[in-house]
């Protein structure tokens, strides 16, 4: 009986012809079925697992047409030659025979500690927990409310790639060019409205706003270079600096932005985050950018601007980019869709001059050639139809409500935690009372399911201040907001 080959629990929520062929070709792959003896009848098969008998049929002829199994006229169906001695399972078993002898040596293994030329265990991370889905009230910053993703729409431009006309522009390997479908609604319908003309050289597709980090830092930096970064600031910026031996110079944040002062001009490269401050939302002033401006252009020096929430400015009138000012090439703009759409994605993209992209596009050949190209044009297709332009209308509505109603209920409920008022930003920066441990609040409100980030992995300092965390409400429903600062509230009072 087939109960005695495989176990198969069906899911409500996953079709049954995708998950009865799962279960099939994972019991021939792994040579589970006898070799010289049929599989059970669509009739069996469909009773002993609860389907139609249609549905075991149409799985069964799939599996035919695929090599898998082979149908015998008044027999039934047998598996295919190919995989009756156990396809991977006999695989695996001629490599261990055909393995070399094992050694006894006491230092058989390789010790990879001495062959390291390069640690990227360089500095902690950002502190969250893998299973932060399982948290009832998950105030976890840069994640997305997945309820809320486009799904039909993006389905529609799914199917649409999928079409053979559009086959070919993403089934091929571009070398190191990126979807010209893409690139054209990047310069028509998203950089304009940061304010940024761009020709179609001077744009580079990225896997997200870190992997343009790691391949500016690849390229200009090394021993020697000193770059300047915001403190507290993006601890991965940090650590993908320091990972090429640049010299890291640590600026302090006002309510203005970025602190400019003598130890600022001794620097070659700003990496500076001016629409929403990493991590505490700060919008840089007029008065700010205007001395940004003036001081590189005097001293020579390259600005790295994250615009990593792009999209995401609720004050109606949000500040252009630094880079729309840019008129000597001084700016290279990084942003991506991952806090606005989705960050699973991992699509963002770079706008630089044309010879630096061009050396930028050289190396990424080098890494992984280009993003997936099939992403990139379904990314496309969705832009063009305005499905993406009408998402942002209905996210921007519910993070204005969301971050309205994070803003009454920390008044409510943490009225000794003062917080900047961020136009959009997808996270507040708290400053606890005095003498509080944001870590061991954390840790407090994590065993009453409550979600929140210590703000100290942020700062760059010897002895990171432990009075600030971070409350991120993008992935948050609206109706736990509430009660779950309540009862972070009622566990401050408490430590």
């Amino acid at each position: 009986m087939i109960d005695h080959y495989f176990h198969l629990d069906l899911h409500h929520a996953r079709g049954l012809q995708e998950q009865l062929r799962e279960a099939l070709v994972g019991a021939i792959l792994g040579g589970t079925f006898p070799a010289d003896e049929p599989l059970p009848s669509c009739r069996d098969l469909a009773r002993q697992i609860g389907v139609s008998r249609n549905t075991a049929a149409l799985v069964y002829e799939s599996l035919v047409e695929e090599g898998f199994l082979q149908s015998r006229p008044r027999s039934g169906y047998y598996l295919h030659a190919d995989y009756r001695d156990g396809g991977t399972a006999a695989a695996l078993a001629a490599a261990r025979h055909d393995a070399p002898p094992q050694s006894h040596a006491p230092d058989c293994a390789p010790s990879w500690s001495r062959r390291l030329r390069l640690s990227s265990q360089v500095r902690q991370g950002v502190l969250r927990p893998s299973n932060w889905r399982d948290y009832d009230y998950p105030f976890a910053y840069g994640q997305a409310d997945t309820q809320r993703f486009p799904l039909a729409a993006w389905r529609r431009a799914s199917r649409a790639i999928l079409e053979p006309a559009h086959c070919a522009a993403w089934l091929n390997d571009a070398v190191d060019q990126d979807d010209p479908e893409l690139i054209a609604q990047l310069r028509t319908r998203v950089l304009p409205k940061r304010g940024i003309q761009a020709a179609p050289e001077q744009i580079l597709v990225t896997l997200g706003s870190q992997n343009a980090l790691y391949l500016l830092a690849a390229l200009l930096m090394g021993p020697g270079v000193r770059v300047g970064i915001e403190n507290p600031g993006f601890r991965d910026a940090w650590n993908v600096f320091e990972l090429q031996n640049a010299g890291v110079s640590l600026h302090p944040v006002d309510e203005e932005g970025i602190v400019l002062d003598e130890r600022a001009a001794d620097c070659d490269y700003l990496y500076v985050t001016p629409s929403h401050q990493v991590p505490t939302g700060v919008t840089m002033s007029a008065a700010r950018r205007q001395a940004l401006w003036r001081q590189i252009q005097r001293h020579d020096q390259i600005v790295i601007e994250d615009d990593y929430e792009a999209d995401l400015d609720l004050s109606g009138r949000p500040p252009p980019a630094l880079k729309a000012a840019d008129r000597h090439g001084r700016v290279i703009y990084l942003s991506s869709f991952s806090k606005c759409l989705a960050p699973g994605l991992r699509l963002g993209y770079m706008v630089a001059d044309e010879e630096l992209v061009r050396e930028l596009r050289a190396l990424r050949r080098l890494i992984c050639r280009h993003a997936p190209l099939n992403n990139q044009r379904l990314l496309a297709r969705f832009l063009a139809q305005g499905d993406y332009d009408a998402h942002l209308r209905r996210y921007r509505d519910e993070h204005a409500r969301k971050h309205e109603k994070l803003c009454r209920a920390i008044d409510r409920h943490l009225p000794d935690c003062r917080y900047a008022q961020a136009n959009g930003a997808g996270a507040l920066w708290l400053d606890a009372p005095p003498s509080t441990s944001t870590q061991k609040l954390a840790w407090a409100a994590s065993r009453r399911s409550v979600l929140i980030e210590p703000g100290f992995p942020n700062f760059f300092d010897a002895e990171p201040s432990d009075r600030h965390f971070r409350l991120g409400f993008t992935a948050i429903g609206t109706d736990r907001i509430e009660p779950g600062i309540a009862l972070l509230g009622e566990t401050l009072a408490r430590i």
